[in-house]
């Protein structure tokens, strides 16, 4: 699929068009974050589909497990983090990070969802 990445000047976030021919005239492309038009077209990484049962496999490898602290929010966190990439969109992509970081912040904070009887929207996505 012909799909570019640009990096928005103004916020630093990328973003995925899909062009069709870029040698026609593409039309002003906007940041999808902050929907800016400073953009700059960036080199975009290889992605390789996997089957779901080879990223099950990879997640169930006990190696992917030498470095985690359960003791460790941030341990949890960076794990967390990599299980959100193996399982890709379908955990939300980069929302999911940001759904672990904040959930990382309440930890430190001492907030417990449970406590007060409310969910978080991490709680909601999982």
């Amino acid at each position: 699929m012909p799909i570019y990445e640009y990096e928005c000047r103004d916020c630093h976030k990328r973003s995925s068009f899909l062009i069709m021919n870029p040698r026609k005239e593409i039309p002003e492309l906007r940041c999808q974050r902050c929907h800016g038009t400073a953009l700059d077209r960036v080199v975009s990484r290889v992605n390789v589909i996997k089957s779901e049962e080879a990223r099950m496999e990879s997640l169930a490898d006990p190696s992917k497990l030498a470095g985690l602290d359960e003791n460790d929010p941030r341990s949890i966190a960076r794990w967390m983090k990599k299980m959100g990439k193996e399982m890709g969109e379908e955990l939300g992509g980069e929302d999911f990070d940001q759904m672990v970081d904040e959930a990382m912040m309440e930890a430190e904070k001492g907030e417990n969802p449970d406590e007060n009887g409310e969910s978080s929207d991490f709680d909601d996505a999982l």
